[in-house]
């Protein structure tokens, strides 16, 4: 891989990690999480191997099928609190699928 785009690649991780970890907003939450995936996605691709090419695929899918879970778990929270704060997460519903998102984000035993 390149040097300038390998740079690149990982000062994204740590931009996305940023604005994750500091977003009081759902969007800005889930911005810093689609930074981190579309950071990766290079960075697992780079052996051009059909194989390493499967994978990022199959990544980016489940990614962002989580993507949409999470986005739909901040709309419903919104619909019930009206409240688009990541610390305003009261309706268990919003929780209960924020929860089921963020466990297919962090690859956990029974979403691999």
């Amino acid at each position: 891989m390149n040097p300038q785009a390998k740079l690149i690649s990982i000062s994204s991780l740590f931009l996305g990690t940023t604005i994750t970890i500091s977003s009081n907003h759902w969007m800005m939450a889930w911005t810093g999480l689609e930074i981190n995936t579309l950071a990766i996605l290079p960075l697992i691709s780079k052996p051009h191997h059909p194989r390493a090419i499967e994978a990022a695929t199959k990544y980016f899918l489940v990614q962002a099928a989580a993507s949409t879970l999470l986005l739909f778990s901040s709309t419903t929270n919104a619909l019930f609190t009206g409240q688009w704060d990541v610390t305003q997460l009261t309706h268990p519903i919003s929780c209960l699928l924020l929860t089921t998102a963020i466990s297919i984000k962090l690859g956990l035993v029974p979403f691999d």
